[in-house]
């Protein structure tokens, strides 16, 4: 746009793409809840039928420790405090961001085609898309376990204002891990085609491998969670600190405070290859 004579520049402010984008994916998000609440009672049977899934991995923990009193140096409680915050925060991360994992598929039948022309940004809508409300289940159900740990450990806990406050940080920085890790996933899919189950086996079997104590995994391993794919800031490394255990690779108890500023070091760089992979997609044509 050109200036009128005896006037500077005309400036235009650019629209803010991260409010934009959340304004799109709660409009979207919205219309599958209605669409969702139109059969009330199949949403409440998948909800619990869902939490009621998930909850059959604790299950199976509760039944190992009928046989053994501890798992590798942590009890049933600690343990449950592992798996219910593991579980909360994929539950969450898979509520926002789980539709990311079905990019492959769009971008092999062309119906990604579609998202680039609305004025909506892409990964907006691609994870508000069919918005599982369902999902609520496996929170609902690690919170749940989580609560029984807690109420159970209570006592022999040190509990202070540092550690309350770590609790709901724990599952909202994990989740903003979880997230990050399918952000990327899903870039990847833009170049190998269709690698959902690549995505998946770093979020939902990171969140298997994290609902056990970190003391039953070798040290190489929890190098590569910590220090690589920092998945040990989801739940190890702030559970370790509320129960007053130390960290296998010795680390400052600080570094349990640390998991919002990893969820964040591991989102730039996701958002930036989502961001590439966008630039690269070249249509399939008619």
């Amino acid at each position: 746009m050109e200036a009128r004579k005896g006037e500077g520049p005309l400036l235009v402010p650019e629209r803010n793409r991260a409010l934009e984008g959340l304004r799109g994916y709660g409009l979207i998000a919205a219309m599958w809840i209605r669409s969702t609440m139109t059969y009330r009672t199949s949403f409440f049977l998948s909800t619990f039928g869902n939490g009621a899934i998930t909850l059959l991995d604790f299950v199976a923990i509760y039944i190992m420790f009928s046989h053994v009193d501890q798992l590798g140096g942590f009890t049933l409680p600690e343990i449950a405090l592992l798996y219910g915050s593991c579980s909360a925060s994929l539950g969450l991360a898979d509520l926002l961001l789980g539709n990311t994992d079905r990019i492959g598929s769009r971008i092999r039948d062309g119906s990604l085609d579609t998202m680039l022309v609305r004025p909506v940004p892409v990964l907006a809508q691609v994870a508000a898309d069919r918005f599982a409300l369902r999902r609520l289940g496996r929170i609902g159900q690690g919170l749940a376990v989580m609560g029984w740990a807690v109420s159970d450990l209570g006592p022999q806990l040190d509990w202070t204002v540092g550690k309350v406050l770590l609790v709901p940080v724990m599952i909202t920085a994990g989740a903003a891990i979880f997230g990050a890790v399918m952000v990327a996933g899903a870039a990847f899919q833009f170049v190998a085609g269709d690698a959902a189950e690549v995505q998946n086996s770093f979020t939902y079997g990171g969140c298997t491998m994290l609902q056990y104590p970190p003391t039953v995994f070798a040290k190489d391993l929890l190098r590569g969670v910590t220090f690589i794919l920092p998945l040990a800031f989801v739940n190890w490394l702030p559970a370790l600190y509320i129960l007053g255990r130390p960290d296998p690779l010795g680390l400052p108890a600080w570094a349990a405070y640390a998991s919002p500023l990893v969820a964040f070091a591991v989102f730039v760089p996701a958002s930036l290859a989502w961001r590439a992979g966008v630039r690269s997609y070249r249509s399939t044509g008619s």
